[in-house]
């Protein structure tokens, strides 16, 4: 049998971290709603990316709207509520702020809210605290939910690499740590598997942006792997991957609808196709967005809220999210119908152990 060679390109460099002038504190006035379950009420504070960062925070917010529906609650006090973040020095104001508003479970979204979840549930040991991806131990009042985003990573690597023509694809981090890790791992993994499978070599290239918000910088780095051939990038970068998404459409926008010389998005945490809209050179709508790595925070949101209202908040317990259950999972997006059985197929060999996705990328 032919040898399978499998390369993978590491490219680091220092980033400058540019901000994107996002709205403060509250999302709403406190007094938007008639509730009167108080003991149901959940309030959402996010990171320095907003809610409205068609990523993690996004998909929190939509998950406690949709409890919100299901326990008949409205958007205010006694209710459901999002207190946006501009900066780290906002966390602990926002949560003080929805301690004292009444709200009984409170949701810090990304391990950037950890020290200030820990910290707010020692003083405010009435009140229930989640923190999203990441682990506090050793506090009753605190859940900890995560997500085994390398086992859908490493389906969209699986796609990447039944996709790709040039035979290059691409993964863009934010910053580098352990949540990044899932996806950076888990996606290398399908691309080398796939590719073994397929008897060809590809290529990844890697690169961080060391922000989740600089999208500027993302953008420079993907004009860079595209030049160097890549036809399928996967973004695991917060709203820095908008970068990613505006210089694909630069690509894109000067071919043909129908050009093989298309180039492709994954994009993660939510549903991304919404910034994959373009019209190609000739005046047809189309879109880059290939598929999206899903991570189910609106999932994990709705689980516990739900919980906490019945009276079974799992303080102390650290919930995993995968792809049982849809925690992760990949959408349909416009993957080729015989790449995306491949897919399904990938899935269900995770989901029955006999592929292991590792959670640290290989050095």
């Amino acid at each position: 049998m032919k040898k399978i060679k499998f390369k993978k390109v590491l490219a680091t460099g220092t980033v400058l971290a540019a901000g994107i002038a996002l709205t403060a504190c509250s999302g709403a006035k406190q007094n938007g709603g008639s509730n009167k379950k108080s003991s149901a009420s959940v309030a959402l504070i996010t990171d320095i990316a907003g809610v409205d960062d068609h990523s993690f925070n996004q998909s929190g917010w939509e998950g406690m709207v949709a409890y919100g529906k299901s326990q008949g609650l409205k958007r205010g006090t006694n209710g459901y509520q999002y207190f946006a973040s501009s900066s780290a020095s906002d966390f602990t104001p926002n949560i003080n702020q929805a301690v004292a508003a009444g709200y009984k479970t409170i949701f810090g979204v990304g391990y950037s809210l950890k020290g200030a979840i820990a910290s707010a549930a020692k003083k405010h040991t009435d009140k229930n605290f989640v923190i999203i991806d990441d682990v506090i131990k050793g506090q009753k009042n605190v859940a900890s939910a995560n997500f085994k985003s390398q086992d859908a990573s490493y389906m969209a690597g699986v796609v990447a690499a039944r996709t790709t023509k040039t035979n290059v694809v691409g993964f863009i981090g934010g910053v580098h740590g352990d949540i990044v890790d899932l996806f950076d791992a888990g996606f290398a993994k399908g691309v080398q598997d796939t590719a073994k499978k397929m008897g060809k070599k590809i290529t990844i290239l890697n690169q961080y942006v060391g922000s989740f918000t600089a999208a500027d910088k993302e953008k420079s780095i993907a004009k860079a792997m595209f030049a160097k051939k890549a036809d399928v990038i996967f973004h695991a970068s917060g709203s820095a991957g908008q970068g990613l998404f505006s210089e694909a459409k630069s690509v894109n926008e000067g071919l043909a609808a129908n050009s093989s010389k298309k180039v492709w998005v994954i994009g993660v945490d939510s549903d991304q196709s919404s910034l994959g809209k373009y019209k190609s050179k000739d005046g047809k709508k189309s879109n880059l967005c290939l598929t999206s790595v899903m991570t189910g925070v609106n999932v994990a949101v709705k689980d516990i809220a739900t919980k906490a209202a019945k009276g079974k908040f799992p303080g102390g317990k650290q919930l995993v999210y995968g792809l049982k259950h849809n925690g992760v999972y990949l959408t349909r997006g416009y993957v080729a119908d015989s790449v995306w059985k491949q897919a399904q197929t990938a899935r269900s060999q995770i989901l029955a152990g006999k592929v292991s996705v590792p959670s640290h990328p290989s050095k």
